[in-house]
């Protein structure tokens, strides 16, 4: 059975920085898409970054652009989000999702939540 468990959550100050951990388990991420989405407060869920399996297509939320940036490292199953310069609207729960289907463009992934897996989420708060 496919799982997903995010880490790396916390509060930090506007302009500070944190890493998101992403473990996979039961299956190989290596060759699936990855995306990471957040929900903050009041508001609708909302597409990050997504990643194709090859690591060729990366689309980024112009929200998040120049300052969060998505990896892979295959050899631990783990896909991680830096976020650097984080900003009070940065605040929510950011979850990551996985997905094996390859005629899904990132952008559609990420845009219309076209993942099959996904984890319980992690709370980010971004806060003076």
């Amino acid at each position: 059975q496919s799982h997903l468990v995010e880490s790396g959550g916390g509060s930090v100050q506007p302009g500070g920085s944190l890493r998101l951990s992403c473990a996979a388990s039961g299956f190989p991420l290596n060759n699936y898409a990855i995306g990471w989405f957040r929900q903050a407060p009041g508001r609708p869920y909302e597409g990050v970054l997504c990643m194709s399996g090859s690591g060729r297509d990366i689309y980024y939320s112009e929200s998040v652009k120049d300052r969060f940036a998505i990896s892979r490292d295959n050899a631990k199953n783990t896909v991680y989000l830096q976020m650097d310069n984080l900003k009070p609207e940065d605040t929510g729960v950011y979850y990551c999702a996985a997905d094996a289907r390859t005629l899904i463009t990132v952008q559609d992934m990420c845009e219309n939540m076209r993942m099959n897996d996904w984890g319980r989420g992690t709370q980010v708060t971004v806060s003076s």
